[in-house]
Order: C-alpha cells, then structure tokens, then sequence
C-alpha cells in the first residue's frame, strides 16, 4: 500500500491522463460483464436479467447437444484460422516492401493507395463484391471463369467453396494497407547503420529484408499474433452476416451468426448468451496458450 501511495504521489500526472481510458474500460467493458449471468438464468421480460430461475449450466448443455454445435464451431475455425493465416502476414510483407523504396515521393503514393480500402463500408464493400461477383454479369466473376481459375458454371455467390476464399481476400485486400501502419512504424526505428553493414557485406534487398527488417519488428509481429489469436472466434459478423445466403449458409453459419438468429431473433435471450460466453472463454484460452508458447520461443509476451 505505501509502494502504491508513492507512485501516486510521484506521478500523479501521469495517473490523470490515464483516467479518460481507465473509466472508459470501467464502464464499457467490465460494468457489462454484470449481465454474464443471463447465459446461467431463465430469462424473463418481466424479471429482468437478474430475476429469472437459476438453471446453471442448462443452456451450455443445449449447445453442445445441438447439432448446429460441431458446424458452427468448425466454420468459425476455419474462418478465423485461414483469415490469420492468410491475413496475418501480408500486412508485413507490404510493410517491409513499402520500407525497401528508396523513392520517399512513390513510398507515399503507395502508403496512401493502399490505406484507401481500409476507410470502405462493410456495407459498401459487400455491395462491391455482389456487384463484381455476380454470376454471369460480374467482372471479376467473367475474369475467374475466362482464366477457369473457376468453372463456368459456378456460382461464386453461391458457392460454398468460394465463401471463405472470396470473404478472406477481400478482407485482406481492405485491411492489409491499414494493418501495415504500426510494421512501417517499428521499421522507422531500425538503426540505418545496419543497412549500411548489410550493404557493405554485399547483401541484397531480400537478404536486408530478412536479416535486418524481420528481427527488428518480431517483437511486435508477436504481440498482434497474441491478440490475433485472442480473437480467434470473433469472426466478423456484420461482413458475413451481409455475405450469407441460403446456398453458402454450410459453411458460412458460424457462432456470431447462430448466436444472432437463435438468441435475437427467437428471442432465446438465455441460450445466446451461453453461447456468446463459451465463445470468449475459448478465446481467452487460445490467448493464454499462444502468449506462453510466444514467451518461450521468443522471450515476447503481453504478460
């Protein structure tokens, strides 16, 4: 306690600015947290969230009993890992290509074209591929079938096949400029003088890429996979609730999607929170999991 009223009193400025973020988080993120016992009670419009039964672990069961269980998850992985996978990486090549120009006005061009994206509208990004993907009549959808990179009859829409390398590039191409931001901002702290030594002992740009850009961000890189993965079953609802049709809805029903149709709009207010609940504890071991695997390997950690 008085190591506490010492580093109060020492830097109370310092505490001051942090209030704002502090009673943000207070009220938005762990005030909320009150509600969490919905998913253990029998909800009642005329009780509230607090009045209803006890019926403990009743809806958990019912999830796991369903046979919606095993698909929603299985797409919700599938989704999420590819979109990581996939998604993960490219924001970091593009920075460190955008860092090897030598040209500062053309690095500029680039940096703002591919930032662009990233200020689009789910809705306005969804209506695009509808437009471009369109069976028949779309560019891109003339495109794929005249290369047969798809076959002719495929409706790519449609397709449950297309469903998730259609939703991860797209994502990649909107957020992969934007994402690149803090890589180019732990470049810029690289000590120019390692790239006169690579010069020097005659290394080429890979090479400087991958012996002096790469170990320089690592530490970061690390830290958003940690989050990445924290994330893991957040699967964007808006986008592919928007994508979703009757033919793609196999694959494309994952746990936010299910969680909406069966909590919201049947109105089993108990049951989607159980199901919204299980979905962050498996986030939070995968983050758990991930931040011990990335502190043993590489010494980064967020705790």
């Amino acid at each position: 306690m008085a190591k506490f009223k010492r580093e109060m009193r020492q830097n109370w400025q310092l505490w001051v600015m942090l209030l704002p973020a502090i009673i943000y988080i207070l009220v938005f993120c762990y005030v909320p947290m009150y509600g969490v016992q919905l998913a253990f009670r029998e909800y009642s419009f005329s009780k509230g969230i607090t009045g209803g039964d006890w019926v403990g672990l009743k809806y958990f069961i019912q999830y796991f009993e369903s046979p919606m269980f095993f698909p929603t998850l299985r797409n919700t992985f599938v989704i999420a890992l590819t979109s990581i996978v996939v998604g993960f990486p490219a924001p970091i090549i593009l920075a460190m290509i955008i860092n090897q120009l030598r040209s500062k006005k053309w690095k500029k061009v680039v940096q703002t074209t591919v930032y662009i994206p990233y200020f689009i509208s789910v809705v306005v990004m969804v209506s695009m591929i509808n437009i471009m993907f369109a069976n028949g009549s779309g560019v891109m959808d003339k495109f794929l079938k005249f290369f047969s990179i798809v076959s002719t009859d495929t409706n790519i829409l449609g397709s449950a096949d297309c469903f998730i390398p259609l939703y991860v590039l797209t994502g990649v191409w909107q957020s992969m400029g934007w994402n690149s931001i803090i890589f180019l901002a732990a470049l810029s702290s690289v000590d120019t003088q390692l790239y006169d030594a690579a010069r020097i002992d005659g290394a080429n740009r890979w090479q400087v890429m991958m012996n002096v850009d790469f170990p320089a961000i690592l530490p970061t890189v690390m830290i958003l996979l940690i989050l990445n993965m924290g994330n893991i079953l957040n699967v964007g609802f808006d986008k592919i609730f928007l994508m979703q049709n009757s033919l793609n809805l196999g694959i494309s029903q994952v746990i936010s999607t299910y969680v909406y149709n069966v909590g919201i709009k049947s109105s089993q207010f108990s049951f989607g929170a159980a199901v919204g609940l299980f979905n962050t504890v498996i986030n939070f071991i995968f983050l758990l999991v991930t931040n011990r695997i990335s502190k043993k390997a590489t010494g980064t950690g967020l705790m």
